[in-house]
């Protein structure tokens, strides 16, 4: 068994092949791909290259399991700091995302690690979807930052699809673990004030 955890910005189609070529001269019973909700339908390269990467592992002849993961908490956090160093936060109206938490990605993937090849799987989510004005307004009053928001309209066909939500899970989801309010608690235990 084999799990596929490798990806970034660009090039996890081509890791994933070469991943699937090895698998094929070895005794690989059970390959596991995490990929990213809305790949199938997100025009960002990011999730095109996570498709692509999907497909190299269906199309092998593994026997596989591929499951598509929400925005991890983490991610989220990064994405947030880099925001707020400024005093005015640029928010994106429509955006909306539903992260999960690391350790409920983990423990799904050690489920699956532990069960049968099952193709592709529910998605993983948080158990809750928000909006960014939300996830920023905690993340400001967990941090203690006094800073102003202001939202902006992401351009283009990336911004269209987020905000007719093409990034968020589909039937069937499963939707579970800490909530994006407990999540800073627990890494900013001191800064919370809410």
């Amino acid at each position: 068994m084999v799990i596929h955890l490798a990806g970034g910005a660009k090039g996890d189609d081509l890791a994933a092949g070469h991943l699937v070529s090895a698998a094929l001269t070895t005794d690989v019973r059970h390959l596991i791909l995490i990929s990213v909700i809305g790949a199938d339908i997100m025009p960002i390269n990011y999730f095109r290259t996570k498709l692509a990467a999907e497909e190299a592992v269906k199309t092998s002849g593994v026997p596989y399991t591929i499951i598509r993961v929400a925005q991890v908490h983490d991610f989220v956090r990064g994405a947030l700091g880099v925001l707020t160093k400024s005093p005015l936060i640029p928010v994106p109206s429509g955006l909306r995302l539903e992260p999960v938490s690391a350790e409920t990605v983990a423990q799904e993937l050690v489920a699956r690690a532990l069960g049968e090849p099952s193709q592709r799987v529910p998605d993983l989510a948080g158990p809750e979807i928000l909006d960014a004005h939300q996830l920023v307004a905690h993340f400001q009053r967990a941090r203690a930052l006094n800073t102003w928001t202001v939202p902006v309209r992401l351009p283009g066909a990336a911004g269209r699809a987020y905000r007719r939500g093409d990034n968020l899970a589909g039937q069937p989801v499963q939707r579970r673990g800490e909530t994006w309010k407990e999540y800073p608690e627990s890494v900013f235990p001191q800064d919370v004030n809410d």
